[in-house]
């Protein structure tokens, strides 16, 4: 990599150069961030996975420009202007707007006022004017005053043409331009003629709020309504001040020329630099208001992919509905199907004794340890019907349903339950979120998850990228059975990838579940890069080796070995063996691959192997006797999950249809400047109602009580 990019990142970050060197070098070499992340803490000097993306991210941003100033350069140098004094210039810019306004004299054009002009032969009154040397600009103009030039007026005017492109392309002036509608506001405004249209926009009927200072969702709200043809927006500032400006910047006097130039200033403005400055800021706004809202969609991704899984249990599974009955699905540990019907407690049949039935031998004849309710259509009134029957010792769950659909139509789903029909595997994929989320919710599109805000008008690219690389840490940070893991979950395991997914999906159907990771070299295509990536991601109970139940890179067994030898015990017994782990001298086994953040991994990994970090999933408690908006009063308290987060508060599930919007300005008395400081994706809370509007079905709820 070029040593200036070094340079460059070094400035820009705030991490040392051996750092940032090492973790591109080993990106290079073929390692994945998650596997630099935890195993290469010694060359990082322990950067997290957060930290090397931004490495990554600010080193290809850098790459993507530097391949840009490589076109440029050819196509100047195409035209036969390219001068050493203009090189230098180019290799000089490391900002992307600068770098496309130096490049804008020299870019192909349509024909324009300026370019007709010129070929009138009038370039050369427009210097004269511009260079200031002439008293009269009329006699200069009528020597101009020949073929399709028939008067003075038409002369000066080309020349103005010629001068307002120039100006337009002068690097200092679209630095002074951009720099003044960076400090501008964004106004909205409704259009008339659809006001009663366009009453979900009410709040920006006629709004303005500095760029600067404006949140994500507001840009992204007032573009929406922009898109829909019901908001009008634009950018607000002085324009008469940009005019002077500009005009201190050519020294504008009174002389005849300065005049001349003053105008031209003007029309440039107007006609060629503003249009492009405003879409130029009005992108980075949007770009700006993108990321932000994209980070907030992969914070919730990631906790909801990481909720607390109820584990290896006996599951039934209901996907709730009205006219075409509940479909209930029972599972084994395992997630496999074993059984499936369905019932139809609710109107218009209304047959409750018999879905109580079907319920009760189920539960009993299949030795069910917990049911899931999907929260959709009927789900409530399913979840009361359930907790009527009163099961002993069996754990009923209300299950985020978001997304279950879209997988019950998809290929994998297909794949998976090919002789059963879309409503079956719906409410397999309820069952199965309760029992492992990560392992069901990497089947589906993260953004049908239902969690994060406007993410269908962002930068699609950019989110499937950044939910793509949310969704792999998630994985990652798990560890995943290889013996008992879907293709879809393995696609995400570090180094591997779908082809080779299928390939150990297939190698284990066809020789039976793996005793032992090494085993995984016998995978077709899967080489010695892909197993260093991937080993220490993936998990294995009961097999042959203890170690591979663990985060312990099987590259660090030896030295396991060595540990237990040396501790005068076995692998088996040095495992959760705590009275020799917290006695070891971990400095007696530093070496020049082996540094101390290693040796802390491997110890804390051996007090606990295969540790899920994530937790066992609870039972959340409902409200009784609360069934629609309409049961709700002011200053009563609920109980309340956090079922979305946004940068401007969090939507709480209260038991109803409807979400409630705790404000950011209600979650506590202290300033927080992002709802996720204090709360949590599924966290329980107590809330109190402070508003009800049933006309527009918005409730309002507070902590603050």
């Amino acid at each position: 990599m070029d040593s200036q990019i070094y340079s460059l990142l070094l400035h820009q970050l705030p991490y040392k150069e051996s750092q940032i060197r090492n973790s591109l070098h080993l990106r290079e070499e073929g390692a994945t961030l998650p596997f630099i992340a935890r195993y290469r803490k010694e060359q990082t000097l322990g950067l997290d996975e957060v930290e090397l993306a931004e490495i990554f991210n600010a080193s290809d941003k850098l790459q993507t420009l530097v391949k840009r100033k490589a076109t440029i350069q050819k196509a100047i140098e195409g035209q036969g202007k390219l001068t050493p004094e203009l090189l230098d210039a180019l290799n000089a810019i490391w900002d992307e707007d600068k770098l496309e306004d130096f490049y804008l004299p020299y870019k192909q054009k349509r024909k324009t006022k300026a370019s007709i002009a010129k070929e009138l032969g009038l370039e050369p009154l427009a210097k004269i004017i511009m260079s200031r040397r002439s008293r009269n600009i009329e006699h200069e103009a009528r020597k101009y005053c020949v073929g399709q030039v028939s008067t003075i007026d038409e002369a000066i005017s080309g020349a103005q043409d010629i001068i307002a492109e120039w100006i337009s392309e002068n690097m200092k002036v679209r630095d002074i331009t951009r720099k003044t509608l960076f400090k501008s506001s964004l106004h909205s405004k409704v259009v008339a003629k659809k006001k009663d249209e366009a009453q979900k926009y009410r709040d920006y009927f006629d709004f303005t709020q500095p760029i600067q200072s404006i949140p994500s969702h507001r840009v992204l709200a007032m573009n929406r309504g922009e898109s829909e043809g019901l908001l009008k927006v634009k950018l607000v500032y002085d324009q008469e001040w940009l005019e002077h400006s500009l005009e201190r910047f050519f020294k504008i006097s009174n002389s005849e020329s300065d005049k001349l130039i003053a105008e031209a200033i003007k029309d440039s403005l107007k006609r060629l630099i503003l249009p492009s400055i405003e879409n130029e800021v009005r992108k980075r706004i949007k770009e700006k208001a993108d990321k932000d809202a994209i980070g907030v969609f992969s914070k919730n991704a990631n906790q909801l992919l990481l909720l607390a899984p109820l584990g290896e249990k006996r599951v039934l599974a209901i996907d709730p509905g009205y006219r075409t009955g509940c479909k209930v699905v029972v599972l084994d540990a395992n997630g496999n199907l074993i059984d499936n019907t369905t019932i139809f407690p609710h109107p218009p049949q209304r047959q409750l004794n018999q879905a109580e039935k079907v319920l009760y031998d189920l539960v009993h004849n299949c030795g069910i340890e917990a049911i899931a309710i999907g929260n959709g259509t009927a789900g409530r009134e399913t979840y009361k019907m359930v907790n009527n029957l009163k099961f002993e010792k069996v754990e009923v769950y209300l299950v985020n349903e978001d997304g279950a659909s879209i997988y019950s139509a998809s290929d994998i789903a297909r794949e998976e339950f090919p002789k059963q029909d879309v409503t079956v595997r719906g409410a397999i994929s309820i069952g199965r979120r309760l029992m492992d989320p990560l392992a069901e919710l990497v089947k589906i599109d993260p953004k049908s998850i239902g969690v994060g805000q406007y993410q269908h008008d962002v930068d699609q690219t950019l989110l499937k990228s950044e939910l793509e690389a949310t969704v792999t840490q998630a994985v990652n940070a798990v560890g995943i059975n290889l013996n008992t893991a879907s293709a879809s979950l393995l696609t995400y395991v570090s180094g591997l990838g779908p082809a080779i997914a299928k390939n150990i999906i297939d190698y284990r159907s066809l020789h039976g579940s793996f005793q032992d990771r090494k085993s995984l070299l016998k995978v077709p295509k899967l080489g010695k890069k892909a197993y260093e990536q991937c080993a220490g991601f993936l998990r294995v109970k009961a097999g042959n080796n203890p170690l591979d139940n663990s985060a312990v890179h099987p590259e660090r067994y030896a030295l396991v070995n060595r540990i237990a030898q040396e501790a005068g015990t076995t692998i088996d017994q040095l495992i959760g063996n705590t009275a020799v782990l917290n006695n070891l001298q971990l400095k007696n086994y530093i070496d020049q691959k082996t540094g101390l953040p290693t040796l802390q991994d491997i110890v804390k990994e051996l007090r606990k192997p295969g540790l899920d970090p994530r937790g066992k999933a609870e039972m959340i408690q409902q409200n009784i006797g609360i069934d629609s908006i309409q049961d709700l009063a002011i200053d009563m308290v609920l109980h309340g999950t956090v079922v979305n987060l946004t940068n401007f508060g969090a939507f709480v599930d209260i038991g109803i249809k409807e979400s409630a919007l705790l404000h950011i300005s209600q979650i506590t008395d202290r300033f927080i400047s992002d709802p996720s400081e204090v709360l949590s994706l599924q966290q329980a809370l107590h809330v109190k109602i402070l508003e009800i509007d049933i006309p527009r079905k918005r409730i309002s709820v507070t902590l603050r009580h």
